[in-house]
């Protein structure tokens, strides 16, 4: 079984924030750093090159795969910003409803900008997904 290859590290979250090239989206990547920060009590860490992650949790698949990730994060992408909601959106239909204007992959909130939402809904979703994760996850 292959390792994994992203994992946390001691490179500087705010050097790889202030190399962002377009200046709106380090600016929106720093709302998300404060904000996330706010909301796990975590400190950021990188993650690999390119996510800026808040806690950690364990897991272990049914296939016997197993490995870390971040409670929560985010990472500012040329094309949008990803922000990280690990159990999915299904259990959050009524905040997703009023967020605004985003995409979804499984467990990856795609923003193009954070003008295009609701903010105070956004700390809403973020702030139940972390409660979430530390009850199906204890020790983060």
């Amino acid at each position: 079984m292959s390792e994994l290859k992203t994992k946390p590290n001691k490179k500087s979250v705010k050097r790889f924030l202030n190399a962002i090239g377009n200046e709106k989206r380090k600016q929106d990547a720093y709302v998300l750093l404060d904000l996330l920060q706010e909301l796990s009590g975590k400190p950021a860490v990188l993650w690999g090159d390119s996510i800026v992650g808040f806690g950690s949790y364990h897991y272990k698949y049914a296939t016997g795969r197993e490995g870390d990730w971040p409670v929560t994060g985010f990472s500012p992408r040329k094309q949008n910003l990803s922000i990280y909601v690990m159990l999915g959106f299904s259990r959050y239909q009524a905040l997703m409803d009023e967020l605004g204007k985003y995409k979804t992959g499984k467990s990856c909130l795609y923003v193009n900008k954070l003008e295009d939402i609701d903010m105070a809904i956004l700390k809403k979703l973020l702030k139940r997904s972390i409660a979430d994760m530390r009850k199906a996850y204890p020790c983060c």
